[in-house]
């Protein structure tokens, strides 16, 4: 696919890398030369130097051919994105889609709207950020969580400790189920590597396992790592921005009780007139003293959602030797992601691949319905819908030479749920998810089409 970027910021940057991977043809546009060149020199890319907003920019830079522009300048330029999507639209680009700070934009009454401005697809990453980390406050034993047609199938991210039951056992010694599997562990991401384990792989301390899971099971699974799910009653937010407020306005009326510790005294101001069962905190929250004088040890979770990853992992460590029992960061830097975990920070929240997983989406077949990049690990999980006589629906798993860096980990069909295992069989219209590192994503695609 022929793809323009406008906006080479920490989205643009990590999604233009994660493309040129697939051997798209990418331009990026960016006003800021510096950040153009540093990019040059870690992705396949070709770049302009100029605003996103300019006709004659985006002509140069093939707007008028594009088979995907994605304007994604910082949350701040969002005028930006939208100009420059809809000026995509009118000079050729056959969908476009553009980064958002306001929430009023996606309502569905409003989606018409921009769909005559020429724009297929709007994203707020803030927002989806915050519906993760109230998912991962309903499933506290896991670091990361996802559902598939409904909740029919999850996968749930499991961090291996001192105690867990399945620790120092192959895969094959792992109670699972005596007639039908329970689940599937599709992968493990240990020592900054990831792994499709085999039934003689062994379970080490600190490995990440990444489990496919009927919904039923999901608390057995849990158990298998020494997972309890927590009833979160009390919950500390650390940043007001818009992570931290949406959280809040979310749960404020769900739990019993919500604080927020934000330090600037204005924003502190504005959240008090939105968030009405909210206990608004002005301070600093790196500040422990503060922090334990509003009863951090009694709190059930923790969640740091500050602009700064150093902050929020080191203030989530400080909670956890509080003995709070779940702890969530907002982590931009990937390359801290592992050191987070590897601290004791219990889930970790990345904006930028939450949104390449979204417009990734977009470059592949219609027959992916949906995709995630995934923390702690180099690897997506999609799920497809089975074509009929696609290569998928021929024989069983074991028999069609599926690529030895994916694996699938369950079907639904109609109402029902599958584990797959070796001698299962796809019929058409399944829906399948796939667990993949990134060279065998494009193979995947070929055994659906």
């Amino acid at each position: 696919m022929k793809i323009v970027i406008a906006g080479a910021g920490e989205v643009g940057s990590h999604l233009a890398k994660m493309l040129s991977i697939e051997r798209h043809s990418i331009s990026i546009i960016d006003s800021d030369e510096e950040r153009l060149n540093k990019l040059s020199e870690t992705a396949d890319v070709v770049t302009f130097c100029g605003s996103p907003t300019s006709i004659a920019m985006l002509e140069k830079a093939g707007a008028a051919s594009a088979d995907l522009f994605v304007s994604v300048s910082p949350a701040h330029e969002q005028d930006v994105n939208i100009l420059s999507a809809m000026l995509a639209k009118r000079l050729g680009s056959k969908k476009v889609t553009a980064r958002i700070n306001n929430d009023e934009y996606l309502n569905p009454d409003h989606k018409t709207l921009f769909v005559e401005m020429g724009i297929d697809f709007l994203f707020y990453p803030e927002k989806v950020a915050a519906y993760e980390i109230i998912d991962l406050l309903k499933q506290t034993g896991t670091s990361e969580f996802m559902d598939f047609s409904g909740g029919k199938l999850q996968l749930v991210v499991l961090k291996l400790e001192e105690g867990a039951p399945m620790l120092n056992k192959c895969l094959s010694e792992v109670p699972n189920g005596d007639q039908t599997p329970l689940f599937r562990a599709v992968a493990i991401a240990r020592d900054g590597h990831t792994l499709i384990p085999k039934s003689n792989t062994e379970f080490k301390i600190n490995d990440l396992v990444f489990v496919v899971s009927k919904r039923e099971s999901v608390e057995y699974v849990m158990e298998l790592s020494g997972k309890n799910n927590i009833d979160v009653q009390r919950l500390m937010i650390m940043g007001g921005g818009r992570i931290g407020a949406q959280v809040a306005k979310k749960l404020e009326k769900q739990i019993s009780q919500v604080k927020l510790v934000e330090a600037n005294m204005e924003r502190c101001e504005e959240l008090s007139q939105s968030l009405k069962n909210t206990l608004i905190i002005n301070g600093d929250a790196r500040n422990m003293n503060l922090l334990l004088e509003e009863e951090l040890r009694l709190t059930d979770a923790f969640v740091a959602v500050t602009g700064n990853s150093e902050t929020n992992i080191l203030s989530c460590v400080a909670a956890k030797q509080a003995g709070v029992q779940k702890t969530i960061a907002e982590v931009e830097n990937i390359d801290y992601i592992p050191l987070a975990k590897g601290m004791g920070v219990d889930a970790v929240i990345n904006k930028k691949l939450i949104t390449a997983g979204r417009i990734f989406r977009f470059t592949m077949s219609n027959n992916v319905q949906s995709i995630k990049c995934l923390n702690g690990s180099d690897a997506e999980v999609l799920e497809f819908i089975a074509t009929p006589g696609s290569i998928v629906t021929t024989h069983k798993i074991c028999d069609i030479n599926f690529p030895e860096e994916a694996i699938i980990g369950g079907a639904i069909r109609d109402n029902n749920s599958f584990i797959a295992t070796d001698d299962f069989e796809i019929k058409p219209f399944d829906r399948v998810v796939v667990f993949a590192l990134p060279e065998a994503i494009g193979k995947v695609g070929k055994f659906f089409a």
